[in-house]
């Protein structure tokens, strides 16, 4: 079998279920684990370079691009070509998170042999579950798959079966900062794993922007800002970056240090084997536990913090 991954998440799942030496090509975002890093790489990103680290300019040029029905990278169909897979493992769930669908088929009525496409749609975490047994299916990966659903569901039940928390906070998970937006999909079933009570969140959907007067409204007990595709140092700038606004400085979470940042690239944005690490990153900072610095942080404030 010889697999071209088109998503992160699935490159992680095809390494952890064993089928690390099937992946013959992956995305220029695949970079976990390290070995993917080695693979060729099929796709570029066609943000423009004046817009990287600015949300708000990131934001503004994907609607102008999704309202232009444009894509937001490139594939290399001829370099797919030479590769000749077996299996292209694509999305279709969000037209920001990956090349699109439509390109990757047309890439693909090039290739010989008629390989298999498969789409990969998760929005919950029980998804999360089946889409790893399907790739174990279509790579004969079975033992794999099941090792790593096993591992994944003690520890998905050792997080349930840990004491409710007498007060549970209720928690906003935001995934961009400017505009601001909900967790969508996977998001605030994560916070309801990890002893929350999810705000303003999109279960099984898109995230979506969200009204500061709505923020303010909810006014949460914690905030764990984790914008897609950021890493924690890029993550912090941009939740540093709310600080210009009176509506984040009045909020109780952020009044009381209870504000996070978090490594939403490596965890909460990917639709894979990580996301249990997610929750248990959520229990930590839900907890007021210890966790990796490079994985999530307190977000260090000029604000004055009080109880």
């Amino acid at each position: 079998m010889r697999v071209a991954s088109l998503l992160p998440s699935a490159t992680e799942i095809l390494f952890g279920i064993g089928a690390g030496d099937d992946i013959v090509a992956v995305t220029h975002e695949c970079d976990f684990p390290p070995q993917a890093i080695e693979r060729p790489h099929l796709t570029r990103t066609l943000l423009p370079d004046e817009t990287l680290g600015d949300p708000a300019a990131i934001d503004r040029h994907v609607r102008a691009s999704v309202h232009a029905g444009s894509s937001l990278y490139a594939l290399d169909a001829e370099r797919l070509e030479a590769l000749a897979p077996d299996l292209i493992v694509t999305q279709e769930l969000c037209a920001v998170c990956a090349v699109s669908y439509e390109i990757v088929a047309q890439a693909a009525r090039r290739l010989r042999g008629d390989p298999r496409i498969v789409s990969l749609e998760p929005s919950s975490l029980d998804d999360v579950y089946a889409t790893i047994a399907l790739l174990g299916e279509l790579c004969g990966r079975q033992a794999g798959a099941a090792a790593l659903l096993d591992d994944l569901r003690a520890r998905e039940a050792a997080l349930r079966a840990r004491p409710a928390l007498a007060q549970p906070p209720r928690t906003l998970v935001l995934e961009w900062t400017d505009p601001p937006m909900s967790g969508g999909h996977w998001t605030p079933g994560l916070v309801e794993l990890a002893g929350g009570i999810p705000l303003l969140g999109h279960p099984g959907a898109n995230s979506q922007t969200l009204a500061w007067e709505a923020i303010v409204a909810a006014d949460p007990d914690v905030i764990i800002v984790v914008p897609c595709g950021y890493g924690i140092d890029a993550a912090t700038r941009a939740a540093q970056a709310l600080e210009a606004r009176a509506e984040w400085t009045a909020l109780r979470a952020v009044r009381t240090g209870r504000a996070y940042v978090m490594d939403g690239n490596a965890y909460v944005n990917r639709p894979g084997p990580r996301l249990l690490e997610s929750a248990e990153l959520f229990a930590a900072a839900l907890r007021g536990e210890p966790a990796p610095p490079q994985a999530i942080t307190l977000l260090r404030s000029a604000v004055p913090i009080r109880e």
